[in-house]
């Protein structure tokens, strides 16, 4: 039989609600009855219930985590930064995979059902009406690596895409490349339009065209390569800028199936910097999205917000960099 509160209660000489108090942070007790309780909880090998606790503080210390890029192994760094994140600071994070969902009501139901104290977005190719219906039925939510949008009032932690795509233009004609071509995420993607309309800005500032515009159908290798071969059918490119690292790595293997030789025939660029983008085989020129920074400051900011549900809302962006690696040709002098 598991050790209850009562047991305890025994042992330290106290009363229940003595017990309940020492193992209720904030709560009122003495030195004394403290350590006879802490003291009787570790001969016992008791361990508060959270679910017991929840119905005293009305905090459930649950997060929700709604994510839905799971074919994608970043999510894979993604998910332990964020479960590390939350259990640091004794929260635990219910994870909600919404692959292939379009309702919000569904998820909402279920995170109510479980009493989260707040809710984590965690993808940018969920509509922004998934934010809304959170924040409408005044549940805390943050929307990391989302765009950022002032009529769905809520909380942002992410990156400026539309700058990174004029980033993207701006590495490529650096190089002397000319005639280009974008393979971006889905399309249905907020960071995918706006990678591709800050691409599209700049190269129309340079006066040079864009080649052609395509769209991997997920985040996958075999999206990518897909999606390459198509390119290669429909033109002939010196370089391309992908939406995501793995997309762009099914990409190179694409064109080297066709023959093509990275980065003396065809240049690639990606985005992201995941740990497989280093490999030997790809040794991928990519910009790096600042991950760990965007996750802990998420959570920084939902912890904050299960204190304070009016707060307002706030927008953070990180920067991104390009790490050079060897799939694109160097700079050109002059």
């Amino acid at each position: 039989m598991a050790v209850t509160l009562k047991d305890v209660a025994r042992r330290a000489g106290v009363s229940p609600s003595a017990v309940s108090r020492t193992f209720t942070p904030g709560a009122s007790v003495s030195e004394k009855t403290r350590k006879k309780v802490e003291g009787a909880a570790r001969d016992l090998g008791y361990s508060p219930s959270f679910i017991a606790r929840s119905l005293t503080t009305k905090r459930t210390k649950l997060i929700g985590l709604v994510a839905n890029n799971f074919q994608n192994p970043v999510f894979l760094e993604v998910f332990d930064l964020y479960t590390r994140a939350l259990q640091q600071r004794e929260l635990r994070p219910l994870l909600v995979n919404l692959t292939n969902e379009t309702d919000p009501e569904q998820s909402l139901r279920m995170l109510r059902q479980y009493g989260v104290d707040a809710v984590i977005v965690a993808t940018s190719t969920l509509p922004p009406n998934f934010s809304r219906a959170f924040r409408a039925a005044r549940v805390p939510v943050v929307h990391a690596f989302g765009r950022f949008d002032p009529v769905a009032n809520v909380h942002v932690v992410g990156i400026d895409n539309n700058l990174c795509g004029r980033m993207a233009a701006e590495t490529l004609t650096s190089r002397g490349y000319r005639n280009i071509a974008i393979i971006g995420g889905p399309e249905y993607a907020t960071s995918t339009q706006d990678r591709i309309s800050g691409f599209c800005q700049r190269m129309r500032e340079l006066k040079l065209p864009v080649e052609d515009i395509s769209y991997a159908a997920n985040y996958t290798y075999a999206a990518g390569r897909s999606a390459m071969i198509a390119l290669m059918q429909r033109t002939s490119v010196e370089a391309v800028f992908c939406g995501d690292d793995l997309i762009c790595m099914g990409a190179m293997d694409a064109a080297r199936s066709r023959g093509k030789s990275i980065p003396r025939d065809i240049g690639f660029l990606g985005f992201n910097d995941m740990d497989m983008s280093s490999w030997d085989a790809y040794q991928l020129t990519t910009i790096r999205q600042p991950i760990r920074d965007i996750i802990l400051s998420s959570v920084e900011l939902v912890v904050e917000l299960a204190d304070d549900t009016e707060r307002k809302p706030e927008i953070r962006l990180f920067p991104c960099t390009i790490l050079e690696r060897s799939s694109l040709r160097p700079v050109s002098a002059g």
